[in-house]
């Protein structure tokens, strides 16, 4: 009887793969008639959708450990939905990590290699908010913080914690970095869009200064068209005005990934 009611209640592999196959296939099939915004939204709710029904499942919480449930949520839409996330984002920082998804095995392996550099960044940057995202890392700088109202000049302790970033970010050569500057929506459009993008060009520039490769890194304004908080109020304007910066695996640390060879 009591081998009878653990077949009963065993998780069926089989069947949860061809669900989310395809679903896979719907999606592809709707990025062909779904807006841009339309389609990120549902992409990414399959994706929390696939993550739910497995860790809502009492015999894979018993029979896996967390490396093993996220390699299995990675690979059943990871690649899938990242890659149509990032095309259709306008490759912010979500977008460039999400698209540059692995899943699988080698994503587990990623992953934590990503754990690891995470947890540097956060002693080494105090002022600034540093979060794991799929297997990247997001980390997001206030204006403020960075800059004098109305100038894209680092100040003297920004730079401090950016010289601590960039020997972390020369530690992990296998990844590529996208920075992206953002404002508010007061003053004009044109000066916003500028001073967003000499802003990430100042971070970056500063970075290759010191001896960040200036191939990994790609750097982007997005003005005021990118907002994360209401701009009706001051707290909602000074969360929009901000430097986002993802860093994420690059091809060689895929390939290696995929290949055992990485740590």
């Amino acid at each position: 009887m009591e081998t009878q009611k653990t077949e009963d209640h065993r998780f069926n592999w089989y069947n949860f793969w061809l669900l989310i196959n395809q679903t896979s296939h719907k999606i592809m099939n709707w990025n062909k008639q779904i807006s841009g915004k339309r389609m990120a939204t549902m992409a990414l709710a399959v994706t929390l959708l696939s993550g739910d029904v497995l860790m809502s499942c009492k015999s894979i919480k018993r029979n896996t450990n967390k490396t093993q449930r996220g390699a299995a949520i990675g690979a059943a839409g990871g690649a899938t939905v990242g890659g149509v996330i990032g095309r259709r984002s306008g490759n912010t920082v979500l977008g460039a990590i999400l698209g540059a998804t692995v899943g699988g095995a080698a994503g587990a392996v990623i992953g934590r290699r990503m754990d690891k550099a995470a947890e540097e960044m956060k002693r080494e940057m105090p002022n600034a908010t540093v979060e794991r995202v799929g297997e990247g890392i997001k980390i997001t700088f206030g204006s403020d913080i960075l800059f004098d109202v109305n100038r894209y000049d680092l100040n003297p302790q920004t730079q401090r914690d950016l010289t601590e970033f960039a020997q972390t970010l020369k530690k992990y050569e296998d990844t590529d970095i996208v920075i992206e500057g953002h404002a508010d929506a007061t003053g004009p459009d044109d000066l916003n869009q500028r001073l967003s993008r000499q802003r990430a060009n100042a971070v970056a520039d500063f970075l290759q200064k010191q001896g960040v490769r200036s191939g990994r890194v790609d750097e982007k304004g997005y003005g005021e068209s990118q907002p994360i908080a209401d701009n009706d109020s001051e707290t909602g304007r000074q969360k929009n005005r901000r430097v986002d910066i993802a860093v994420f695996a690059n091809d060689k640390m895929k390939r290696d990934a995929k290949n055992g060879k990485v740590e």
